[in-house]
């Protein structure tokens, strides 16, 4: 399955499929079971060839599984929700139940980095309060299928694959179009949305839930900046991501004809050729 936006924007990575399936890919990237890791790595991976795969044993972390959509896996954060509500806000040195769980995870091996932002929290969020009120209007589920895959949209087959969103990676110039074309179409000036989330819930949850909508959005993320240094290495430091639920990939594919792009505007700012129509 091909993109004629991602050719015509001349994207530096290919763009992203998420799919549901009951079945696991052969030779896919998988993390370790309970294992600690970053749901965007494997992102990030699959903008660069490679095939990901996560189940409800191998998600990474407990956003990731959140974000993912398996469920709420934040009430088995050390501590429980509580705890994770002053983590990602003040630290849970503001918290009792919190100072008891951070002592025991002070004294796991190769608990530093973790510890310290437990303690001192992320600052990410005001205080518990406000990460209580993330929490309660994530649009969290728990969806009807074993495992969530991330593969270049090239290697997929959309007759026997649930593809559900599509993510390209942008930088300022081509996300600036992506936002033009979400909204060439229709009667209303909204159609892309840049929540505050993590990365992994930008490209999971947050556009599964624009499925639902009459007039589904774009989803804006990598605004996250835990997620933007664990995946700097791999993907640079210039690039946003931009999620799209199918049947909003297929409006905005349809729109590319008649769109700016092969006018003399996209030309100057890109400084490359108009495409032909």
């Amino acid at each position: 399955m091909n993109s004629r936006i991602a050719s015509i924007l001349n994207l530096k990575y290919q763009p992203v499929a998420l799919a549901w399936s009951d079945t696991k890919p052969e030779k896919a990237m998988e993390f370790k079971e309970g294992g600690w890791a970053c749901v965007m790595f494997s992102f990030a991976n699959a903008a660069r060839g490679k095939t990901g795969v996560f189940s409800r044993t191998t998600f990474g972390c407990w956003g990731g599984g959140v974000g993912l959509g398996f469920g709420n896996r934040y009430v088995d954060f050390p501590g429980g929700e509580e705890c994770f509500h002053y983590f990602l806000s003040s630290g849970n040195k503001n918290s009792e139940i919190g100072r008891a769980v951070g002592e025991q995870i002070g004294q796991s091996p190769g608990s530093g980095e973790f510890h310290v932002d437990f303690m001192e929290g992320e600052r990410y969020l005001k205080g518990p309060e406000e990460t209580r009120a993330f929490v309660e209007n994530l649009p969290i589920i728990d969806i009807p299928a074993d495992y969530v895959v991330l593969k270049p949209l090239e290697r997929v087959d959309e007759t026997t694959e649930d593809l559900k969103v599509i993510t390209f990676l942008a930088n300022p110039d081509q996300l600036s179009a992506l936002v033009v074309l979400a909204n060439h179409g229709r009667k209303s000036y909204d159609n892309v949305i840049i929540p505050f989330a993590a990365g992994c819930q930008a490209i999971g949850i947050l556009p599964y839930a624009e499925i639902e909508r009459e007039y589904p959005r774009g989803v804006v993320g990598l605004t996250d900046i835990s997620a933007r240094k664990a995946v700097r290495k791999l993907l640079g430091s210039d690039l946003f991501t931009f999620s799209m639920p199918l049947s909003l990939f297929r409006e905005m594919e349809g729109n590319v004809d008649d769109s700016f792009l092969f006018r003399n505007t996209w030309k100057a700012l890109t400084g490359q050729k108009a495409p032909e129509s």
